[in-house]
């Protein structure tokens, strides 16, 4: 059953039309992610759906009496009630329901011996009544709430905190959890893992998988889109595409229809330059009989229904390359330490990272990840022990603070006047990588957005050529199609990395060990985030479920194979890397030779005309064997 459905929706600001006739349909049960370049009009669509904001055009129509809850990304809850009386606000008909209840209890101890008729009216009332109590989760009302506080990462000892005295991040989380105890029929979520960590994050995950009704997520969390999402509808260039399955069954139909539409237009400009030659062969003849010919090609060349070439939004490309190679042994840290005052964040941590490493650092917040990374670069010093790096070791930092950036600098001399020696083409040609083009380069550091800002450091991390990589949240700030493009350019990376992320999408696809932090050392696990999951569960077992404890030969074994499948996974990852960029550079063939090719003057030239169709020809059987070598790859 259809609950929500938009017809061709549009919405201008100004001279500025985001939305340009946005078709979508969501069916009860479906959970849709919203997906889109940053500045798409996801969030603007959501306020549009959640009868916030008013549309210019196009219809919107809703099941009849549907009920939406909608979560923002604003800190707009003000109360100076405590969290759990803050909670019990969705709870206003129970405690009512129940007040009847006890009202009606009364009244039919005074009417049992008195008026049985009147009581068995009353009787029946107060059934009909429990059944709805009951319900609408009368009984279990404080053990829902619970669950959803202790979901979202809230102590028992907070229960009695006031609201105004949470942070920003744990008033939106209060929030989400209010959003999650109403009961609606469909759930319009703007970013709801901002603020969360990942336990936070899996059972929201569980719990939206549970829900009842229907689901309209904007989420930059693609882990979270796979494990959520039956359906993703792409906001591009103000309409929507709609792709049924999760976000990675939606990336390979986008690009599979992404390449049918290619083809179809290519195609099809090929036919009409075959008859508009035709055409002005015959206008050459200049003879009455040929001039009708003509016509009559022209009328019905008019009549086709010409393609638009499928176009993508304008995405980030780069490449990371290593200046020089390294030893074996790149980084070596033993029994480092650090606390900030009475607050102990690590003790006796022991690290080993060696070439062509691809490590994924993760632990609970506050455990000193960033701090640790901050370390390893020399912004801080440990309380103990010892950071050692091997022969050759050039080192590249991305900050998630952003703190190395200068405010008062414009994009092109932020990153020129750390490579004073490189000529400005180069220096435009990398930010252009980057999206910076034109007037661009002009702009402020302190005008640009946080995507924007990590751009240009991860042009300067480019431009560096280090040979090992150490990253605190790269991800951050990026819209999807540059997360997958910076994930592309670190599994091209012949050199070392390592990183601090809670993009479990990201980790799935760089890392091959995840490295767990706590308070007093580090646990391994070999392989990417989900084999770290797998693991992780294994060793919560109980012991008499685990398999009989294995012989160090045996371990030794495991591992070696491990370590093998993990190097083979990542040689296949640098494959499809290296196709990946080999089909974007024909393709770009591709499109200047289709200009080329659509100049009159290319068609007065015939063996000019003929050499480039031969070329184009060629190019088209060559990206299409490269996409059966990177649909092999992908299997």
């Amino acid at each position: 059953m259809i609950v929500l459905q938009t017809n061709q929706l549009t919405k201008s600001f100004g001279v500025n039309e985001v939305l340009k006739g946005v078709t979508l349909t969501v069916q009860d049960h479906h959970r849709v992610g919203l997906v889109g370049s940053n500045g798409s009009g996801k969030s603007t669509l959501l306020k549009i759906l959640a009868g916030q904001d008013a549309y210019d055009g196009g219809t919107l129509s809703t099941t009849r009496g549907l009920r939406i809850g909608f979560h923002t990304q604003l800190d707009d809850l003000t109360s100076e009630r405590t969290v759990w009386q803050e909670m019990e606000t969705c709870f206003a008909g129970v405690f009512e329901m129940e007040e009847q209840l006890r009202q009606m209890e009364a009244r039919m101890g005074e009417l049992h011996d008195v008026d049985p008729e009147q009581y068995a009216r009353l009787s029946e009332d107060y059934a009909k009544l429990t059944d709805r109590f009951e319900e609408e989760d009368g009984y279990s009302w404080r053990s829902r709430l619970q669950g959803v506080l202790t979901g979202l990462g809230f102590t028992s000892a907070q229960y009695d905190q006031s609201v105004p005295s949470l942070s920003g991040g744990e008033r939106t989380r209060l929030k989400l959890g209010k959003l999650l105890l109403l009961r609606t029929d469909l759930l319009l979520l703007d970013e709801p893992t901002n603020h969360l960590d990942l336990t936070s994050i899996q059972w929201l995950e569980d719990y939206l998988r549970a829900y009842k009704g229907a689901v309209v997520v904007v989420s930059h969390d693609r882990y979270f889109l796979d494990a959520v999402c039956n359906s993703i509808a792409e906001l591009s260039f103000g309409k929507i595409e709609q792709y049924e399955g999760n976000y990675t069954r939606y990336l390979k139909l986008r690009e599979e229809v992404m390449v049918r539409r290619l083809k179809e237009y290519t195609l099809q400009q090929k036919e009409i330059a075959r008859e508009e030659a035709i055409i002005a062969q015959y206008r050459a003849y200049n003879t009455e009989a040929s001039h009708i010919k003509a016509k009559s090609r022209e009328k019905r060349l008019s009549k086709i229904e010409r393609l638009e070439k499928p176009v993508e939004e304008h995405n980030v490309f780069f490449r990371f390359h290593a200046g020089r190679g390294t030893g074996n042994d790149v980084l070596l840290c033993e029994d480092l330490s650090k606390s900030f005052g009475e607050r102990r964040l690590f003790h006796g941590l022991n690290l080993h990272v060696r070439a062509g490493d691809r490590i994924a650092l993760l632990g609970a917040n506050g455990v000193g990840k960033s701090t640790l990374l901050k370390i390893l670069v020399g912004q801080e010093a440990p309380d103990a022990g010892s950071v050692r790096f091997g022969a050759g070791v050039e080192v590249g930092y991305y900050d998630q603070q952003q703190q190395g950036l200068h405010p008062d600098k414009d994009v092109l001399n932020e990153v020129w006047d750390d490579f004073p020696r490189t000529d400005q083409t180069t220096i435009r040609n990398a930010l252009a990588g980057f999206l910076f083009t034109g007037d661009d380069v002009l702009a402020p550091i302190s005008t640009l957005s946080g995507g924007e800002r990590g751009r240009v450091l991860l042009t300067k991390l480019m431009l560096r050529q280090d040979n090992f990589l150490i990253l605190d949240e790269p991800t951050n700030h990026l819209d999807m199609d540059s997360r997958e493009m910076l994930e592309t350019a670190l599994l091209g990376f012949e050199g070392t990395i390592l990183t601090v992320s809670h993009d479990r999408y990201f980790i799935n696809r760089i890392a091959d060990r995840v490295i767990v932090m706590e308070p007093d050392g580090v646990t391994e696990y070999i392989g990417n985030y989900d084999d770290y999951l797998e693991k992780a569960a294994q060793k919560a077992l109980p012991e008499e479920d685990l398999a009989p404890a294995k012989t160090k030969t045996a371990l030794r074994e495991e591992k070696k194979r491990e370590k093998a499948a993990q190097e083979a996974a990542r040689r296949q990852r640098e494959l499809v890397a290296n196709l990946e960029t080999r089909i974007t550079d024909l393709e770009g063939q591709m499109t200047e030779l289709e200009i080329e090719m659509s100049d009159p003057d290319t068609y007065a030239d015939n063996a000019r005309a003929q050499a480039l169709s031969r070329k184009y020809d060629e190019l088209q059987k060559k990206i299409a064997a490269l996409y059966e070598e990177w649909e092999a790859a992908q299997s």
